[in-house]
């Protein structure tokens, strides 16, 4: 219901093909609005995999302060999800730095998980997520990258990482789930 008393009073309704761009030009809200619509939800669940739920909700929010503060250093060359999610990356790093704790153990950390439809699925889901939680921090990092929809460049743009070197992270991450998972059949 909000939700709809909020778009009675928003005039101009047109989606931005680069949010990010037009908050940079112009500095409406709106435009951050669409960015944060849009991205959010990406952002938190990435930042939930690799780290907890109350750490991923404070660096959302430090990711949407920094965006905002330097609005002006926006490269419109870069897609606006990549330069959130590298923005999200570094403030994490810098969190984990700050908790002396850089490398997660994984019984630390907590992964975001959705209600599935059946049990079936729900614990094949916690099986690998479970196993994602093993993998090492890069190839985990690689892994949960991917599996937001970034390409090789992307990642490789996000971590500051050779090309090359995300490849053979996810070669090895995939092959460590394979090992992980098969022997749990």
């Amino acid at each position: 219901m909000l939700l709809a008393i909020k778009n009675w009073f928003i005039q101009d309704k047109t989606e931005a093909h680069d949010p990010l761009d037009e908050f940079k030009r112009c500095g409406e809200n709106r435009y951050l609005e669409q960015a944060i619509d849009n991205f959010n939800p990406d952002l938190y669940h990435y930042l939930c995999t690799q780290s907890d739920p109350e750490t991923a909700e404070d660096i959302c929010q430090k990711t949407w302060l920094a965006i905002v503060e330097k609005r002006q250093y926006y490269q419109s060359n870069s897609t606006p999800k990549a330069y959130i999610f590298k923005i999200a990356r570094n403030a994490l790093i810098d969190e984990f730095r700050k908790q002396n704790k850089f490398i997660c153990d994984s019984n630390e950390t907590d992964i975001c998980t959705q209600d599935g439809d059946s049990n079936f699925n729900y614990a094949c889901n916690e099986q690998l997520y479970n196993a994602i939680k093993a993998l090492p921090h890069a190839q985990k990092e690689a892994v949960c990258l991917q599996l937001e929809g970034f390409s090789l460049k992307q990642i490789a743009q996000i971590t500051t990482a050779n090309p090359e070197t995300v490849k053979t992270r996810l070669r090895y991450a995939k092959q460590q789930l394979k090992h992980m998972l098969g022997e749990l059949k």
